[in-house]
């Protein structure tokens, strides 16, 4: 009998159908080099990279030090985004990405604190795929907004991090309304996977090449990734990105989403 992993390497069958991994957008980095002070006054970012202008408090835009090729990427942004969290004010560098890709666009938000050391020092990373019903209006059917939230978080906390947020990943890449439509299945007592194979849709569409590239643009090549899916470690690494620890990133069930995580973790191998 195959073991839960297989399965939902099976059952994935839309996600990085790729089998070769993409080589690295410029020399490999130091994972240091992202969090050396990137404040400038109102420069141009180079490479072609325009910065924003500084912000009413006086905190400059952000100058991001980075060699890889920004042919790669169709258009990109950066500024500073003030953030509220738990009734906390906290500073982000915010880098917008567009691509060509499956995913089409990204954004990054990026925490740094004082230097850490030893396999702290390492980024704590978050690829969060984006969920208009979890993320905006708080649906209980999942745990998204759950899961944005505590990563906020612990990112925060860790001194060190990034959140790379993928809106076009909504329903595990099927869309806005292949995921009502599901849900819609769902109310007719399948389950998540079931449910998406009855509509004709893949059980995980996602495609992780974008935010590899982004890790990449902002020198994260080896990071601590909060996540519970193992398919996900995979398709980073498939991209030359080293996910030196997976770090489970689970959140308390709910009546309405009890058997959403149960199907995550008994038939797609999540590890909750």
């Amino acid at each position: 009998m195959p073991n839960a992993l297989d399965s939902a390497q099976s059952l994935a069958r839309g996600v990085e159908t790729g089998a070769d991994a993409e080589s690295a957008a410029g020399p490999a980095r130091s994972v240091a080099a992202p969090w050396v002070d990137r404040r400038v006054n109102g420069r141009a970012n180079g490479g072609g990279r325009q910065a924003n202008g500084a912000n009413g408090s006086g905190t400059a835009a952000v100058e991001r030090k980075s060699d890889a090729d920004t042919s790669d990427f169709r258009d990109m942004a950066n500024t500073v985004l003030p953030v509220e969290y738990q009734g906390r004010e906290v500073m982000f560098e915010a880098h917008a990405y567009e691509d060509d890709s499956a995913s089409y666009q990204a954004l990054a938000l990026v925490h740094r604190a004082a230097p850490l050391s030893g396999a702290e020092a390492l980024p704590l990373v978050r690829v969060h795929s984006g969920c208009v019903t979890g993320d905006i209006f708080h649906s209980l059917r999942c745990d998204c907004h759950a899961q944005l939230q505590k990563a906020i978080g612990r990112i925060i906390e860790s001194g060190v991090g990034a959140i790379i947020y993928l809106p076009h990943h909504e329903g595990r890449g099927i869309g806005l309304v292949a995921k009502i439509k599901a849900y819609a299945a769902q109310d007719r007592g399948l389950d998540t996977v079931d449910a998406n194979l009855s509509i004709g849709a893949p059980v995980d569409a996602r495609d992780y090449h974008l935010a590899a590239k982004i890790l990449k643009d902002l020198g994260l090549s080896e990071i601590r990734l909060l996540t519970n899916n193992p398919l996900k470690v995979e398709a980073l690494q498939r991209h030359g990105i080293k996910v030196a620890e997976q770090i489970q990133h689970a959140t308390s069930p709910s009546p309405y989403n009890a058997r959403y995580l149960a199907t995550k973790r008994e038939r797609m191998a999540h590890k909750l």
